[in-house]
């Protein structure tokens, strides 16, 4: 099954991308053996899109898809949404924005659900990831949940990573801004139609300087209006042009935990928990139990 399931990947099959993402998520037996086998083309751009919850992220993705493939390019969008916290699906699942590209060849879109994860992607982001870059698709946007200061993962993972703002949130970036600074390579002022928005550009500049100095480049801010499809071409422009501001620290350190993680359940697949409590209330009923003593054994 995998060895053709990996040629029909690279040959951009859209049913062989869908399978081999739904098979990882589900830690279908020997996916492992078979992302080791994905070639590392290395092609292919990350954007990751984060910002509050309201601030217009999918509306403005939209856009960026249209202005991506119009320059004849293939979009992967990966967007992630809250979980359920009865089954872990997605709780949004509000791609109707996207309606239009489902059956555009060069587009393939799938929710993911956070499942928990704090920094605001999938737990198997990493992975996905791999699957879309064999399938060579030229940019890969990956919409997160949005949780502030706790995305640092999607600045390891992404290339490029556009923080959308709005017009009106001013106190709410008072609260983000440290988190902000570190992660963005462009900030987006979105439905920048409204009232205040140059205002709220100006004291965003304002309120960055510092950051700016201490790096010795400029972040950009680009105002957008997703919806009335204003400065989306500029974006997709400046998102062609930047590359990553930061260091590769971030990214080692996304792969290191991701490493670890990986490695702390390979050690632990042995251990079954009901098996375990067994063995506990076995001990504990011959007197004396230390659970440290019972400990030493595994």
């Amino acid at each position: 099954m995998w060895p053709a399931l990996r040629q029909s990947l690279i040959q951009k099959d859209t049913k062989a991308i869908a399978r081999s993402i739904s098979l990882i998520e589900n830690e279908y037996a020997g996916y492992d053996s078979f992302l080791a086998s994905l070639p590392q083309t290395g092609s292919s751009k990350i954007i990751g899109i984060t910002g509050p919850p309201g601030a217009g992220k999918s509306t403005l993705v939209d856009g960026l898809i249209g202005e991506l493939v119009q320059d004849g390019k293939r979009v992967a969008v990966l967007c992630v949404d809250p979980s359920s916290p009865f089954n872990l699906g997605a709780v949004l699942g509000d791609r109707i924005r996207m309606s239009e590209w489902y059956t555009n060849q060069q587009v393939y879109i799938r929710s993911l659900a956070s499942r928990g994860s704090m920094g605001g992607l999938h737990p198997k982001i990493i992975e996905i990831t791999e699957i879309l870059k064999a399938a060579a698709f030229d940019y890969i946007i990956i919409e997160t949940v949005g949780v502030g200061q706790s995305e640092i993962e999607i600045a390891g993972l992404a290339d490029v990573t556009a923080v959308v703002l709005v017009p009106e949130g001013g106190d709410e970036v008072q609260t983000m801004k440290a988190g902000l600074m570190e992660i963005a390579d462009i900030f987006v002022v979105n439905k920048s139609d409204r009232p205040g928005a140059d205002s709220f550009v100006k004291n965003l500049r304002l309120m960055l300087a510092p950051a700016f100095s201490a790096q010795q480049q400029t972040i950009p801010i680009i105002k957008t209006s997703a919806v009335q499809k204003e400065g989306l071409k500029e974006l997709a422009q400046k998102i062609k042009e930047t590359q990553h501001l930061q260091h590769n620290d971030r990214k080692y350190w996304l792969l290191a935990d991701r490493a670890f993680h990986l490695i702390q359940k390979r050690r632990m697949q042995d251990i079954d928990k009901k098996i375990l409590q067994e063995k506990i209330k076995e001990a504990d009923s011959l007197g004396n139990f230390n659970l440290y003593q019972f400990m030493a054994q595994y």
